[in-house]
């Protein structure tokens, strides 16, 4: 069926404020603070009108993609019996939110989960959360105990007919990623388990690179020092910041959310730095680091702490780029004598405003030369 579009409309998304990502867990890695995020987004948006029975189609084929990682399913029975009857009776139901993928034309569920997983449920006639069929319960007596091949067909016709309204937006500036959409599904998705920022760029930049963080985060070396995995993939991203401070520290602008949204939307298929460029540089790095400090690395007391994480990561990984660290009993000697130090500890342990320019920018070039050196 043909979709109706309504007009279109240009909008800006300014002066965002929310909170910089809580990296780890208070067991084992300390969080950022809270900062304002000054940028503007050009932002297009229409309004487009599905039947319903188009809509569950495109779920099904996957032109409507529901992120795997949005909140789980929350509604019972009878909240997901209610929302087809009330389709079914031609009430007004809420609209849904949608970002179109400009690579693909993929339409990227922002908001709205819960209604489609239920259309999709109704349509296939199993309530997944129970595995048992999906009969109406709780709705009025016509529609008690139907499932969606025994309602009648003029209510059948009439649930596949009935409109979705959607609002699709794309961002247009700038124009290099998706980072606007970011902020859209963090701040629309408010209710339930809200999700941290590893999972919502997990979500909006599935790919290559996605599909690579994941691999490198089992690294045997990296899993011994960070711990169990993280449900709140902070691990995940944990090894984004160091790519992304390896590659563009001198580019960095806070805050650190926006920086790492900007080059993992960047590199989502890899088209910057290769694969085998990311996989080698941060294997070799922190496989060299464990063989020194083992699984203390990173740890000035007892959390992991993410600003010595990633000058000493970075740090490190520039005296690779010389060729094989030899003198691993050297290196642990450094990386004592640069914890001692009150000018690193300044711009890692006693500072609150840790994602600062310039503070990142002091912190990777004390690491650089206390490890440029070592044999």
């Amino acid at each position: 069926m043909n979709i109706t579009e309504t007009s279109s409309e240009n909008y800006v998304l300014d002066n965002i404020t929310e909170e910089e990502n809580k990296v780890g867990t208070s067991e084992n890695v300390e969080e950022y603070e809270e900062e304002n995020i000054p940028f503007k987004y050009s932002i297009t948006s229409y309004g487009a009108d599905y039947p319903v029975d188009s809509i569950v189609k495109r779920l099904e084929n996957g032109s409507i993609y529901i992120p795997s990682l949005q909140r789980r399913y929350v509604w019972k029975l009878e909240q997901a019996s209610r929302f087809i009857e009330s389709l079914l009776i031609g009430l007004p139901v809420p609209g849904i939110f949608l970002s179109k993928e400009k690579e693909t034309g993929k339409l990227l569920v922002i908001d709205g989960q819960q209604r489609l997983r239920t259309l999709q449920y109704f349509y296939s006639s199993i309530f997944q959360p129970s595995g048992k069929k999906f009969a109406l319960k709780d709705v009025q007596e016509q529609f008690q105990g139907c499932t969606y091949d025994s309602l009648e067909e003029d209510d059948r016709r009439r649930l596949d007919d009935s409109i979705i309204h959607a609002t699709v937006v794309t961002q247009d500036e700038p124009s290099e990623d998706d980072s606007s959409i970011y902020h859209i599904f963090k701040r629309l998705n408010t209710g339930g388990t809200t999700l941290k920022a590893q999972e919502i760029r997990s979500s909006i930049y599935h790919g290559e690179f996605n599909d690579l963080l994941k691999q490198m985060n089992d690294h045997p070396a990296w899993r011994d020092v960070y711990g169990k995995s993280d449900k709140n993939m902070r691990d995940e991203e944990m090894i984004l910041r160091f790519i992304a401070l390896y590659f563009q520290s001198d580019d960095y602008k806070k805050p650190m959310t926006e920086f790492l949204n900007k080059f993992m939307g960047k590199n989502r298929h890899l088209q910057i730095y290769s694969g085998e460029q990311i996989k080698n540089k941060f294997e070799l790095t922190i496989q060299t680091i464990y063989n020194a400090l083992g699984n203390k690395a990173f740890k000035p007391k007892r959390s992991l702490n993410a600003a010595v994480f990633d000058a000493v990561m970075v740090g490190i990984a520039r005296r690779l780029d010389q060729g094989s660290v030899k003198d691993v009993t050297a290196l642990a000697s450094q990386y004592q004598s640069l914890l001692a130090k009150d000018d690193f500890q300044a711009v890692t342990i006693n500072t609150a405003r840790t994602s600062e320019e310039g503070i990142i920018k002091e912190r990777i070039k004390l690491a650089t030369e206390a490890f440029a050196e070592i044999e």
